[in-house]
């Protein structure tokens, strides 16, 4: 009887909260769609009513959009507030835009706790920023950008315990005759919001140059900055890079135990939004967070400072991360310059500069300002020479690589697991040679059985050293493979004609065969001896190339299910060239697109991967008439490509190439040092920039380096492991210091790396966190000292145990988990930032200019401007009858 009344109150509970939420802001309306450009200010008006619609009892949408504004001259910024609409935690999970690049340059929105208005729209260009108090930038939309996406269980937290009470929606408007019409704009956004806990929390660690000086005519000033990081663990998602006129590159690394690993890359010129992150680089108490501005002071006639008008410079790199609920931070930032030392070991890449085509300039450019229209022309100019930047990029043989011998068969492909090991897949002591197919491309040696050595050797990237071994009495030709997100092998076999796909904890579980077993064929059942794989890192999706007898690339789904097909590509479609051994593929996660090397026509496609469409085709003289293998680097917009030996015609010199895939240009060539090419098969980039090549004729890989060896480096550090029963007391002592001095974090690290070695770097990956700085009292000391006893007692248990095991038989490293998404932000923005109060007290700057953007100035300026190869090695057959239509 009592179940009657309590649903009662529970429903009148409900009803009452959301007329509450109604009630509470008279801005609050149902939700109707339509467009941002409206002629009618009325419908407009109606439409800008922020809105909030249920979808659940936690999940709801809120639409925050301009007024129906007109702004009044160029290069504007115009901010409006809306309360957050709940006096609850709510969370963020996804952002939706509404905007048009014909009139929105681009568009911003924060979180802070007083924005400078709270009742109409406001120029927030002039003296009026975004806040009163600190804002935290959460989303960015730039004209011709994609757009912002969250992971999964990831969400910036608003409301009662996150110190945002609202939100603050900026957008620059650049060229106000898009205006003519009189219309009214409501560009803006939708927010996808819950009021359910998210474990992960998402916050901003923004890295700031803040005494960088450009000398005038100077082609070449690097502006460094670099920070140690005292806080718990957080992990990268996105970054978005900032600078004016002048900058060529920005680029962000984590450092650890010497090791630059690259978090992301992006030319300032283009357009200014958050593009995803390395995926595979988290970042533990004991690193360095460092950035590389580049710019050039040619065209410049005087010293150009950091400053927030659009004669000054800026250098900022954000990086947007998800961190704990238990510890999460919502803002991190580090301005100080760093040092020489450290800078000397940074990856060439970091000054290479990233060529933005003339097209996409002028589209950026703002009509009205003749000096801005200088800039730009003269950073154009310095574009066509851009590869005097280049200078210093060059990939060397590393002669000691590697250490001991690999004894290999014919190395037919090359591949990165999960943990950025090296993986080699080779051929053993079967070869591919003239009897090894008949005239119908069918196997002729089943008699001998599958190939009985390891054919999958997992090697460490450093040193040569296998650190596991599979792929017994599975294959008898291989020929390519690739890795998925779960760390699977997509590999295929030109003698079985199939695509497998392979457990790699050791057990050589085949999970998924497409194809039919000896039997060549050309319908979507059958392949004909095909080359390589590649796996969409978003939706799971694979490509085939097939292959010696096929001329084709297939689309699966990633359980197997066939998608499409299509053919060679053409900008000229009456001159279509169909594919002459589609031999490599690589798929181009910033691009969506996948890249073919078509072998015998010596050239690289390139396709959009959902259509299908082509996009365009790279072809070299220097080539020779062939292209074997391809792999690309998103981090530098980098294919690297190995050719090959002609049997028709003229070949060239042997030897891999660096490309710039946006111009198209070779920017580096490279060849051993002590011996000579002989087949190269397959390549493969690491996230360090070394790059790898498997030479199936000299049955050998090859190791390829901008850095020499005698300059890597190891910091000092300090490496301990989070224990659980360690937790109480690592929180008691340590208070997260997001901005800790780095001279100070440095002789801190090297007092405790006296007492204690590094541990493994599996293990520090699993489990890491702040350490007690030692100058807090000798007491500490002993107890770390006493509980450090039993751990390295477990240690030396584990290890031992490991090593008996790894006698008996192989064990696979298991990679280390990221550790899921982060939680709770707690209390106020911790060490945020307020450039206009920053440079309101530094030289003499003032605030005007620096608060429009809270981080950043004026964006002003960027409106203003297998036939045979060898006697024994893969030949060409003719295409067998299609088995079926």
């Amino acid at each position: 009887m009592m179940g009657v009344p309590v649903c009662c109150v529970v429903m009148l509970a409900f009803i009452c909260h959301s007329h509450s939420l109604e009630t509470q802001n008279p801005l609050y309306r149902p939700k109707r769609s339509q467009e941002n450009v409206w002629s009618d200010p009325s419908d407009c008006v109606l439409r800008t009513k922020q809105s909030q619609v249920f979808t659940n009892s936690h999940n709801f949408s809120v639409d925050i959009r301009m007024p129906g504004v007109v702004p009044s001259a160029s290069d504007t910024y115009l901010c409006m507030a809306f309360p957050v609409p709940t006096s609850r935690d709510a969370f963020i999970v996804d952002f939706i835009p509404h905007a048009s690049m014909d009139t929105v340059h681009h568009m911003l929105l924060f979180g802070c706790q007083t924005p400078f208005s709270t009742s109409n729209y406001w120029d927030c260009g002039s003296v009026q920023g975004t806040c009163e108090d600190e804002a935290s930038i959460m989303y960015a939309w730039a004209q011709n950008a994609p757009p912002t996406k969250l992971p999964k269980d990831v969400g910036f937290k608003v409301g009662r315990n996150s110190g945002m009470s609202y939100f603050v929606l900026q957008i620059h408007y650049g060229d106000v005759s898009a205006f003519r019409d009189h219309h009214r704009d409501c560009s803006g956004l939708t927010l996808k919001m819950t009021s359910k806990p998210q474990p992960f929390i998402a916050g901003i660690y923004l890295l700031m140059s803040v005494d960088t000086v450009i000398l005038p005519g100077k082609r070449v000033t690097n502006a460094d900055i670099g920070c140690d990081y005292t806080s718990y663990p957080f992990y990268p998602f996105a970054f978005r890079t900032h600078t004016h006129h002048l900058g060529k590159v920005v680029s962000g690394y984590r450092i650890r135990d010497g090791k630059w690993s690259l978090i992301g890359r992006q030319s300032p010129q283009l357009p200014q939004a958050f593009y995803p992150a390395n995926k595979e680089v988290n970042v533990k108490y004991g690193d360095i967070i460092a950035a590389r501005c580049v710019f050039t002071g040619e065209g410049r006639i005087s010293k150009t400072y950091i400053g927030g008008t659009s004669d000054d410079e800026m250098c900022n790199f954000y990086i947007m991360y998800y961190m704990d609920s238990k510890h999460a931070i919502p803002y991190m930032n580090c301005m100080e310059t760093g040092s020489k030392e450290l800078f000397e070991h940074i990856p060439a890449e970091a000054n290479v500069p990233i060529a933005i085509s003339p097209g996409h300039m002028n589209s950026m450019m703002h009509m009205g300002h003749s000096t801005d229209h200088q800039d730009n022309r003269s950073l154009m100019d310095t574009n066509k020479g851009g590869q005097a930047l280049d200078q210093d990029y060059h990939l060397e043989q590393v002669s000691a690589w590697p250490q001991s011998s690999l004894q290999l068969g014919q190395v037919s492909g090359l591949a990165l697991d999960s943990d950025s090991n090296l993986v080699i897949f080779h051929r053993g002591d079967h070869h591919w040679g003239t009897d090894s197919f008949n005239s119908q491309a069918r196997y002729q040696q089943r008699s001998l059985g599958p190939i009985q050595q390891s054919t999958i050797l997992v090697v460490n990237p450093t040193n040569g050293n296998i650190l596991k071994a599979s792929g017994r009495n599975l294959f008898y030709l291989p020929h390519g493979i690739t890795t998925d997100k779960e760390n699977n092998y997509w590999v295929t076999d030109v003698a079985l004609h199939q695509v497998l796909k392979v457990s790699s904890d050791g057990r050589d579980r085949t999970l998924l065969a497409l194809g039919e077993a000896f039997t060549p064929g050309s319908d979507n059942n059958h392949f004909c001896q095909p080359t390589d794989v590649a796996v969409d890192t978003d939706t799971g999706n694979i490509f085939v190339s097939d292959g010696y007898c096929n001329a084709r690339i297939l689309k699966f789904s990633s359980d197997g299910r066939y998608l499409s097909e299509w053919g060679a590509g053409s900008s000229d479609r009456r001159r279509r060239i169909p594919f002459r051994i589609p031999h490599s593929l690589v798929f181009l996660p910033d691009r969506q697109e996948v890249c073919v090397a078509d072998r015998e026509n010596g050239r690289i496609q390139c396709f959009i991967a959902e259509t299908g469409e082509f996009v365009k085709e790279i072809k070299k003289e220097e080539f020779g008439g062939e292209v074997f293998a391809i792999t690309y680097s998103p981090a530098g917009g980098l294919i690297f490509a190995v050719n090959g030996k002609s049997l028709y015609g003229h070949s060239a010199p042997l030897r891999g190439f660096a490309i710039n895939y946006s111009t198209k240009d070779v920017l580096d060539t490279f060849i051993p040092e002590k011996k000579e090419f002989e087949m190269p098969h397959d390549i493969v980039e690491t996230r360090d920039g070394s790059v790898f090549v498997g030479d199936a004729g000299s049955k050998s890989v090859f190791k390829f380096t901008t850095e020499k060896a005698h300059r890597s480096v190891k910091k000092a550090g300090i490496e301990v492991q989070e224990l659980e029963e360690m937790e109480t007391f690592v929180k008691t002592k340590v208070r997260p210091e997001p901005n800790m001095s780095k001279t100070a974090a440095i002789q801190q690290k090297q007092t405790v790396s006296q007492q204690s070695q590094p541990q493994g770097e599996a293990e520090e990956e699993k489990k890491s966190g702040p350490k007690p700085n030692k100058e807090q009292g000798v007491l500490p000391a002993i107890i770390t000292t006493l509980l450090l006893i039993p751990l390295l007692l477990v240690i030396s248990i584990g290890v031992f145990i490991c090593w008996r095991k790894n006698n008996q038989h192989e064990v696979k490293t298991e990679s280390s988990a990221v550790g899921g998404i982060l939680g709770k932000i707690r209390g106020k923005a911790v060490g945020s930032l307020n450039l206009g109060n920053f440079f309101a007290s530094h030289k003499g700057y003032s605030r005007q200019g620096f608060d429009q953007l809270s981080t950043e100035g004026s964006d002003q300026e960027r409106n203003d401007e297998e036939s045979s190869d060898s006697e024994n090695e893969e030949y060409s057959v003719l295409p067998p009858p299609r088995s079926s239509p």
